[in-house]
């Protein structure tokens, strides 16, 4: 249970840039229509992570609020043309600037489901650096994915490019799913009465 309580919170995290995967499209009003759509979605759902200062969650705000500004108000045809480069290299830069300052996105995350006691615990940092390490280097794939789109070196159907960016956003859910299951299970074995 505890699990699926932590994915959902991840999920909450990740859900403008899910759902701006899905809905942006392949014509100026989707795009307009899922930055608007994003942006909403990241004040309501990410409301709670705005007041703790989440830094996903004011990046995503600032990523949505900015596109909003750029392409439905000022119809800045380049950033329309290069969203999936922006999108990708924003998140990928976000979570890159989250662990250059010391305050992996992560590690914000498993914060907030524990006692405040266990913050500074180094096991619990190195976790979250580790599993923010993984995201950044996922999303930087992906931010590349989009640039070899871009320069057109190979022709690939649009669906493919659809698939690995799903494939790695699903990779990254699943792997911080199970590290943190499996050390949340190490813990509980080293704690266990019979050993």
């Amino acid at each position: 249970m505890r699990d699926l309580r932590d994915l959902a919170g991840l999920l909450l995290g990740f859900m403008p840039w899910l759902l701006f995967l899905f809905l942006s499209g392949h014509t100026l009003a989707s795009l307009e229509r899922g930055i608007i759509i994003s942006l909403v979605v990241s004040v309501v759902f990410g409301l709670r992570g705005l007041w703790r200062g989440f830094i996903l969650q004011w990046g995503t705000l600032i990523f949505f609020s900015a596109a909003f500004v750029l392409v439905n108000i000022m119809e800045t045809v380049w950033v329309a043309e290069n969203m999936g480069i922006l999108t990708n290299s924003f998140l990928a830069g976000l979570m890159w600037f989250t662990l250059i300052i010391g305050r992996p996105f992560a590690l914000q995350y498993a914060r907030a489901a524990l006692p405040k006691e266990q913050w500074h615990n180094p096991g619990l940092i190195r976790s979250g650096r580790f599993i923010t390490i993984v995201w950044a280097v996922l999303m930087t794939i992906s931010a590349a994915v989009s640039v070899f789109r871009k320069a057109d070196i190979v022709s690939l159907p649009d669906w493919v490019y659809f698939d690995i960016s799903l494939l790695i956003i699903i990779s990254g859910l699943a792997y911080t799913t199970f590290y943190r299951r499996k050390k949340r299970m190490d813990r509980e074995g080293m704690q266990s009465p019979n050993n």
